[in-house]
């Protein structure tokens, strides 16, 4: 089922709620691992630069408004640090908004508010900071300093749905990509959050157990992140280097 324009794709023209549909774009091992660093080498003949250029490429043809990480994710690419401000005023907990310019947005999930940006932007991008209402007032003039827009997911930061209907609503888009870490995409498919699956397999393997995987949900035991849920393959393709591309939409599960 090779796509030859990937933008053609059909796609729903919106979710089932009032806030953007989400795709979670990952790279994975045949094993479900998420870090390519620990995958086996390519075999002979594959040019890993090549396996690495589709994930971008695929990325870039979604045209989305702009992509979601967690906060590990999100601290590693910001690379700011905090400027301990002494004191703050009260600030009110509701949405700012920077200067987004035009841009697509970077949006890093961050309950707790430890995320230092330093700048108003990820490789370009307008950066976003979702948060816990409890978080400091320090923190939000830190962030309001850098230029960087953020919103808030509830007390403890905890309410997703929310925090996407208020980036929806608050910035207008209507497709954001979601590519964390497995803790934050299985907090996202616990609250039905994600509305189809990209998911590139390479030919590769990890391996060692409790390395993470692409989605790694924590909570309650025998809780069930995706109960509810089915996923139903719309494309199945391969590229170049052996690499396979599979699109999976989420439909409610049949009772």
């Amino acid at each position: 089922m090779a796509d030859p324009d990937l933008r053609l794709v059909e796609q729903p023209s919106e979710s089932p709620l009032m806030r953007p549909y989400i795709i979670c774009h990952m790279g994975t091992s045949i094993d479900g691992r998420l870090h390519p660093s620990r995958f086996t080498s390519a075999a002979a003949g594959v040019s890993s630069d090549v396996l690495r250029g589709h994930y971008e490429r695929i990325h870039e043809s979604f045209e989305a408004d702009g992509w979601i990480v967690g906060r590990k994710t999100m601290s590693e690419m910001a690379k700011g640090s905090a400027r301990g401000a002494p004191s703050s005023p009260k600030l009110a907990r509701e949405a700012h908004v920077g200067n987004r310019n035009g841009r697509k947005l970077a949006i890093g999930i961050d309950p707790s508010g430890r995320v230092q940006f330093g700048k108003d932007n990820v490789g370009g991008d307008h950066a976003v900071a979702v948060l816990g209402e409890h978080v400091s007032d320090v923190h939000l003039s830190e962030l309001r300093a850098d230029g960087v827009s953020y919103v808030f997911a509830g007390p403890k930061g905890d309410d997703l749905p929310g925090a996407m209907e208020r980036i929806g609503s608050t910035f207008g888009v209507k497709k954001l990509l979601l590519e964390g870490g497995g803790s934050i995409n299985g907090a996202f498919l616990k609250h039905g959050l994600i509305d189809e699956f990209s998911t590139l397999i390479f030919s590769a393997v990890d391996g060692v157990a409790g390395t993470q995987s692409i989605i790694d949900y924590h909570g309650p035991e025998g809780d069930r992140p995706g109960a509810g849920q089915a996923l139903r393959l719309t494309h199945c393709e391969t590229l170049e280097g052996g690499m396979v591309w599979l699109r999976h939409a989420v439909e409610r599960a049949p009772s």
